[in-house]
This record gives C-alpha cells, structure tokens and sequence, in this order.
C-alpha cells in the first residue's frame, strides 16, 4: 500500500527555526509600529512583509491576520499576538529569514 502523506512527523531540535531568526523577525516587526502605539496595523504588517523581499505581500499579511489577529479588532498586538505572526512568518520562510534580510 502507497502512503501519500506521512503518518505522523515528530519535530527534532534541528527541524525548530533558529532563536535568532525568530529575534530578527520580533524586531523588524516592531521596528515596522511606526506610531508606537503597541498595535501593529495592515500596512504596517504589509510594510515587514516586504522588508522580507516578499513576492506577495498583501496576501502573506492577509493571512497573517487570520493566523494572529485572534480578537478580530484589524490589528496585532505586540504584546500578545506577535509571537502568532512571527510563527507564521518562519513557517512561510523556512531557513531563509538571514538571506531575505540582506
């Protein structure tokens, strides 16, 4: 029998992105809050997004407000959804997060 999907992946210590990458993205994500109000909004998502070189921005942040925005109020808070959108942004970027910002 041909298995298509693999059964079950456990996630080792070298499959886990880098302390650093996930540091860099923090602060260019809080370096991207502008006005300094603890809220990062859609063009200021869609701003760190294409910091990243990204090809699509508009939809990577479309889809990192339905990943982190979990109140649903148009904005991620830094304090407590961050760490949901800089998640995403290494599953999106898997090792490349040094080289897209160069």
């Amino acid at each position: 029998m041909v298995f298509f999907f693999n059964k079950k992946t456990e996630t080792t210590h070298k499959d886990l992105p880098p302390k650093e990458d996930y540091d860099e993205l923090v602060k260019l994500f809080k370096r991207c809050d502008v006005n300094n109000d603890g809220r990062l909004s859609w063009e200021e998502v869609k701003a760190g997004f294409r910091r990243l070189h990204s090809r699509f921005p508009v939809y990577r942040t479309h889809r990192a407000f339905q990943m982190a925005d979990q109140n649903h109020d148009g904005y991620i808070n830094v304090g407590d959804e961050l760490d949901k959108l800089v998640t995403y942004v290494l599953e999106c970027y898997p090792g490349t997060i040094k080289l897209r910002l160069i």
